[in-house]
């Protein structure tokens, strides 16, 4: 999917319609089977028999918006797996299903916040769904606070490297570097290349950082990027390409395409369309800054 960035903003039905994660981890098959039924059409649901098999299941899936699990299995208890999920999955809703009356492992990793809520058994179906239903609401909020947390302090930590730039270079090809290796840190790109850009030509001051991604001079996405002045994203790129998320970003000032950031990264969908409003925000700024190092700064 290739577009314009601001047409790639549009909410996209497809991403809207998109079932939270759900694992439910319980060694009784019928219970497994039970808690299936109950929310497959409400979430996308994964099933292990075990603490063990849960771990690889989340080592190959990633993050799940919540976790059910059986308290008393062999092997490894419910509470003990869930801690293991703490550190790599922080804002994973957990919750603990439990049929007999031993409650102080259950208290402890409620207590560490290990553990949102514990259900005993029997449960009441329609009582679980609407705790999962809140665990997943409130999955949905922590993640949004996580992202705008980690976004503004991209986004700062952008602002300085830009700040320092205007304020200390002599010449933009002391730029270029700097610049490119502060997107590729804060944005946590595969590749980024920044190249400048005179009367809509790539001239050769370029840095490039992390993978390599080729000849800019060739890249369609980067070419209409110049030749439209507005950025470009692909964030579904072809099966066969090494990124599949790319974007080319304009950096433009009173419409002159001053350069372009070639940010790619090998994941489909690897950030978010508030990312890229993010991105753009800097690349606004970095025009500012590049303007006044091109004709204020004296040879």
């Amino acid at each position: 999917m290739t577009s314009s960035l601001f047409s790639a903003i549009e909410p996209n039905k497809a991403t809207l319609a998109k079932k939270p994660k759900l694992l439910v981890v319980d060694d009784e098959q019928d219970n497994l089977d039970l808690l299936y039924r109950t929310f497959r059409r409400e979430f996308n649901v994964f099933r292990a028999d075990s603490g063990f098999k849960a771990l690889e299941i989340l080592a190959n899936e990633g993050e799940m918006a919540a976790i059910i699990s059986d308290q008393r299995m062999p092997e490894m208890k419910g509470t003990e797996f869930l801690s293991r999920t703490v550190s790599d999955f922080p804002d994973t809703m957990r919750i603990v299903l439990t049929g007999y009356t031993d409650i102080t492992d259950l208290i402890d990793a409620i207590n560490s916040g290990q553990v949102h809520k514990y259900i005993t058994k029997p449960w009441e179906p329609e009582q679980l769904k609407q705790i999962i239903s809140e665990a997943a609401q409130s999955y949905d909020l922590l993640k949004q606070r996580s992202e705008e947390l980690r976004r503004s302090q991209a986004q700062n930590g952008l602002l300085s490297v830009i700040v320092t730039i205007a304020q200390k270079s002599n010449q933009l090809a002391d730029c270029v570097m700097p610049l490119a290796s502060a997107f590729w840190q804060n944005f946590a790109a595969d590749g980024v290349i920044l190249q400048l850009v005179e009367d809509g030509q790539l001239i050769d001051t370029q840095a490039m950082c992390g993978d390599s991604i080729g000849d800019l001079a060739s890249d369609s996405l980067v070419q209409t990027a110049i030749a439209l002045g507005q950025s470009q994203t692909s964030l579904n790129a072809e099966p066969d390409s090494s990124h599949k998320t790319n974007l080319a970003i304009a950096i433009t000032f009173r419409k002159q395409v001053l350069g372009i950031f070639s940010l790619r990264w090998r994941k489909a969908n690897a950030i978010s369309l508030s990312d890229i409003v993010a991105i753009q925000q800097c690349a606004d700024e970095i025009a500012i800054a590049l303007t006044c190092i091109r004709y204020y700064v004296k040879p």
